[in-house]
């Protein structure tokens, strides 16, 4: 990371923390929600499967920067299968760049090429070994280390939603991301349980357990890209939501926090280890301060 890019955050920090500010820093723009996969988690893919145009993504990212985000996502529906005319991911990261974001980060199922150098980090769902991970996304293992094998940057982050299915794996892919090429780091979530997908949550146990596994990959010095202060909240449920500092942006709709924010009660069971560590990070918890300062110093 850039110093300058550094000394703005920190000063969004303090002053968020100081005036208890609402003022959002990260902000996703959803391309499409277009899919080549049906994951058995998953609750938001080819819900209108619209390419949404240049242009009106172009605006949403400016309306995005206007409001003080400088931490950009691109999401999905699968981001690599965005394109308008001769205009591809790779022209709104560039354009993101161009505009001013500090840091730009592309989210992907993997099943693409991944020649993308200019984003931060390529955030590439990995849902556990060989069979967990194809039991939920399909056929689709092989391809994807193989397409990480090929990638042109070492840009990529493992990014695992934990569930009933893969829980017992949370190990393995530790350990992958540490032992594979062009990978930094991996990123975990816990299942966040949309009304079709509530038998896939976890109990406060298996949580616990999960949680175990990656404080001992992290004594492993396994490059895991969050923050275990924020474990015991993520665990308990316990910390505020929705998130200020985080919005969604998808067709013109913007969003507090996530697309999750409008199903009724789903953020009391919110599973996003990112929502858990930014609103704990802007009500000045100490510790994960201190946590994040480290993680974001190494991994960006």
């Amino acid at each position: 990371m850039k110093l300058s890019s550094f000394a703005y955050l920190a000063a969004f920090g303090v002053k968020t923390i100081l005036f208890r500010q609402k003022k959002p820093i990260l902000g996703t723009v959803i391309v499409t929600d277009k899919c080549n996969l049906k994951c058995k988690h998953c609750s938001v893919n080819n819900i209108t499967a619209v390419v949404h145009p240049y242009e009106q993504i172009k605006n949403e990212m400016r309306q995005l920067y206007d409001m003080g985000v400088r931490i950009l996502f691109f999401c999905g529906g699968e981001t690599f299968l965005w394109k308008d005319g001769d205009k591809t991911l790779r022209d709104l990261v560039i354009e993101a760049k161009e505009m001013g974001f500090l840091i730009v980060n592309v989210v992907t199922n993997g099943t693409y090429p991944l020649d993308l150098p200019e984003a931060d980090l390529i955030l590439l769902s990995l849902d556990g070994d060989r069979e967990k991970h194809n039991d939920i996304r399909g056929d689709t293992y092989d391809l994807i280390m193989e397409n990480i094998k090929n990638a042109t940057s070492d840009n990529i982050c493992f990014y695992m939603a934990i569930n009933q299915i893969n829980k017992d794996t949370v190990k393995h892919v530790c350990r992958t991301a540490r032992d594979t090429k062009n990978v930094k780091a991996v990123s975990f979530n816990f299942h966040t349980p949309y009304p079709d997908t509530k038998e896939l949550a976890l109990t406060k146990e298996e949580k616990a357990k999960c949680c175990k596994d990656i404080k001992d990959m992290i004594k492993e010095k396994c490059p895991v890209f969050n923050l275990k202060s924020a474990f015991k909240y993520l665990i308990n449920n316990d910390f505020p939501t929705p998130c200020h500092q985080c919005v969604v942006i998808e067709d013109g709709k913007l969003s507090t926090c996530g697309r999750c924010i409008h199903e009724e009660g789903l953020c009391e069971q919110c599973g996003y280890f990112f929502v858990a560590e930014y609103t704990l990070l802007f009500r000045g918890n100490i510790k994960i301060i201190f946590e994040m300062l480290m993680t974001y110093l190494r991994y960006i």
